[in-house]
């Protein structure tokens, strides 16, 4: 307290001091903490790719049924390997050195580290000569120890190098199959830390400097932006550590431009609020003045933001849980840093980081000269806090009340003449926007599909599937009795989408046996004998049962990740559910895409009305009110239908995109009602306030008039923040930057702008019903 009294100077012309009593007190040492944790908790941004975990199990749930025959697989040996295969092409023709090459390679990949060494087989080449591919698979996890992103990554990486060191001039190589494309999913986080940061701080800056016109302003949210990340990465690190939490790249992309769109939200809100009080007060009384008027929209949203985003831990898919509370701690580090050391930078860092420049402007600058003729020292102690908004700095001129100046007044003008028109029409722009679902498709994506760009693992895969078996290197792996293993393999042969090429479907090798088999008689290749399949290995080199329990092997015709597969999926399971006694679970990388496909579809059915039903009770709670909620909650949602209607036209014609996944709907909705209703609590927070002395009809306009340019200026921000995510070479995030992005211009352009105010003033009081405040006025 005592630093901040000595920073201030009373003028008897001031109003009132508002009180300030032990928040302010806390406020301090909570920011000092927060600068302290935040700052150390940096360095841990970087880590989190350590506790990241992208494979199926952390987006599937255990009930799953791929869930349970992957863990029951996993028993048959010590080792689960990632498939993948690498892929040598030469236009015209592989040569005799390629061939010789791709051989050395093959004997390299058994000796490199991360390799499954028993699973490496023998090269294969396809009919026109010019493609070979052998399959290399990567060791995911061992005795129990899974490897994480950057470790296969790694792995991956070396592998290829050795391959396309030994590979003659001209002869091109690529990764391909699950695990290339799910490296290439992960190598495509590799710039999270970097790129994508950058670009949205960059981005960000530029926005506030136009904003603010301030050269020092701009920072000061930013850094408090970047205190909150490292808060909420310290906190989430030792969270996935621990194995609280799962960490996906997707969450860990997610969470970083969350915190910066939602604290610049939130600290253009509390500077809008300060700026305006620093007209009645000086620094420290306004921003105490500033925190207290602002605190309750700001906790809100966050409420809002943080609750939504928790009712994803409804969800059956691993990963939506996983979302959830990573972006709602990074919510509530956000409120924290906003709330306590914004306020703190705003007042004393520009009195204790820039004190010489006032003194230098005093000299230079004839205005500061006339402001204060105490002197250089006298102009420094006066402006203080206020400096930050140099050279546009607020003068103490008791003329705060700017409801009735500027562009935003005459919008509010024009509403309240217009109001019925404007909200009408409104209506209309919004319902054309609906036109556009038709298009939208949410059938879900191929990986190769999931990238906007061709990362070298689907060029490796496109010639793969071109050239060779598209089912092999992934089968549907399905786990059963041992007694009813022929009666399984019988009804699995039969489905369609199941590869009738010999050895399609057999008891899994054990490819410990297989190896050892290889070294006692490489010339001599074991043969079936009785009691095996034609095509698969005979039964002394089949994994041994376990537990009465044994896993078969089903090559599908189709690629692993296509649609056509997942229906296979669906008719293998059928088959070999109806085995009597088997009790058959049919797992492998295709069921495994088809559980997260359906688990989707179920999440964003049960999770939409949660979130709206959670929204509505904090709306009633913060307005006392039950028609302003619904209003609030009707107009997100048709903001929310019509940015899908503009996506699906956007994705298909614009974009080129091959269609959405089935998570699109529901990330787009959590995101977009729960950041958009933000501007309609800030705006409407701001309408109340003004309705309690000028009632409910000029409250609407004072309140818009005053708001406007802040709410919008924060709009933009979040909107150019989630664009950024673009960046990186993933449709999903794109996708979701897209909508969230054109959602929030949407609704801070229209909704909150003309929808939302021109109702309300149509409504007047009845819109606070059952509140008092609903009887305040005539």
């Amino acid at each position: 307290m005592l630093c901040v009294t000595v920073l201030e100077q009373a003028e008897t012309s001031s109003p009132p001091r508002p009180r300030r009593g032990w928040p302010f007190a806390a406020i301090i040492a909570v920011g000092v903490l927060v600068f302290l944790v935040g700052g150390a908790g940096g360095s841990y941004q970087g880590k989190l790719s350590e506790v990241q975990k992208n494979d199926n199990a952390s987006y599937l749930p255990a009930s799953a049924e791929s869930t349970k025959a992957g863990n029951e697989s996993a028993k048959f040996t010590p080792i689960e390997n990632l498939p993948g295969f690498v892929v040598f092409h030469r236009d015209g023709g592989l040569r005799a050195a390629d061939r010789t090459a791709i051989a050395s390679v093959a004997t390299k990949a058994r000796t490199l580290p991360g390799v499954d060494v028993s699973g490496v087989t023998p090269p294969q080449y396809s009919a026109d000569g010019a493609t070979a591919a052998l399959y290399v698979p990567l060791v995911a996890s061992k005795n129990g120890t899974a490897l994480n992103g950057d470790q296969l990554l790694d792995h991956e990486k070396r592998v290829l190098s050795t391959a396309r060191d030994a590979a003659p001039h001209g002869l091109a190589v690529h990764s391909a199959g699950p695990g290339g494309l799910l490296i290439a999913f992960i190598d495509a986080f590799s710039g999270l830390d970097s790129t994508l940061l950058l670009t949205a701080v960059v981005v960000i800056f530029l926005i506030l400097l136009l904003v603010y016109r301030s050269i020092v302003l701009p920072f000061l949210p930013l850094i408090s932006a970047g205190l909150a990340l490292g808060l909420s990465s310290l906190v989430i690190y030792y969270l996935a550590d621990a194995g609280t939490l799962t960490l996906t790249g997707q969450s860990q992309g997610i969470l970083s431009v969350l915190v910066l769109g939602a604290g610049t939200d939130y600290a253009l809100l509390l500077i809008a609020r300060y700026r305006e009080e620093l007209h009645e007060y000086p620094p420290v009384d306004a921003m105490v003045a500033a925190w207290k008027a602002s605190l309750p929209a700001i906790a809100a949203s966050a409420a809002t933001v943080t609750i939504g985003l928790l009712c994803l831990s409804f969800s059956e898919l691993n990963s939506n849980k996983s979302l959830g509370p990573v972006s709602a701690i990074g919510i509530v580090c956000t409120l924290i840093v906003m709330t306590t050391f914004l306020p703190l930078a705003l007042v004393l860092v520009p009195k204790l980081w820039f004190w010489p420049i006032p003194q230098l402007l005093a000299y230079v600058v004839p205005r500061l000269r006339r402001a204060r003729p105490a002197g250089a020292r006298g102009i420094f102690w006066t402006l203080g806090g206020s400096w930050v908004f140099w050279p546009r700095i607020p003068q103490r001129d008791h003329q705060s009340d700017i409801a009735s100046h500027g562009l935003w007044g005459r919008v509010s003008r024009f509403v309240g003449a217009h109001h019925r028109a404007a909200w009408a029409g409104a209506v209309v722009v919004l319902l054309i926007c609906l036109l556009g679902l038709t298009a939208l498709k949410t059938d879900g994506l191929t990986t190769s599909e999931g990238f906007t760009s061709k990362p070298d693992a689907v060029v490796g895969q496109e010639l793969y599937d071109a050239n060779f078996d598209k089912g092999a290197g992934a089968p549907a792996v399905i786990v059963a009795n041992a007694g009813s293993a022929d009666a399984v393999i019988a009804a699995a042969s039969k489905v369609d989408g199941v590869s009738r090429e010999p050895g399609a479907v057999c008891v899994q090798p054990d490819y410990a046996k297989l190896a050892e088999a290889a070294k006692s008689a490489p010339a001599a290749p074991a043969q079936p004998s009785d009691g095996a399949a034609a095509g698969c290995v005979p039964p002394q080199l089949q994994v041994a049962p376990i537990d009465g329990r044994t896993v078969i092997d089903a090559t599908l015709s189709d690629s692993y990740d296509s649609p056509a597969a997942y229906e296979t999926v669906k008719r293998l399971r059928t088959a070999v559910h109806a085995v009597p006694g088997a009790n058959a679970q049919v797992g492998g990388a295709s069921a495994a895409n088809l559980d997260v496909s359906t688990a989707s579809v179920h999440d964003r059915n049960l999770i939409i009305p949660i979130v709206l039903l959670v929204i509505f009770v904090i709306l009633a709670g913060l307005f006392r009110a039950l028609i302003a909620p619904l209003l609030l909650i009707a107009t997100v949602v048709l903001s929310f239908t019509a940015t899908l209607g503009v996506c699906g036209f956007a994705f298909e014609h614009v974009f080129g995109f091959a269609g959405a996944d089935q998570s699109f709907p529901l990330f787009a909705f959590v995101f977009l009602v729960a950041l958009g209703i933000d501007y309609n609590i800030f705006l409407m927070t701001r309408v109340r306030e003004e309705a309690l002395q000028f009632g409910t009809r000029e409250g609407v306009l004072r309140g818009l008039a005053v708001t406007g340019g802040v709410i919008t200026s924060a709009g933009v921000v979040l909107a150019a923040t989630f664009v950024v995510l673009g960046v990186l070479p993933l449709v999903f995030l794109a996708e979701v930057g897209f909508a969230v992005a054109f959602g929030v211009l949407l609704d801070t352009i229209l909704v909150r702008s003309v929808l939302v105010p021109a109702l309300a003033h149509d409504i007047g009081r009845f819109i606070w019903w059952p509140s008092k405040l609903s009887r305040a006025e005539p």
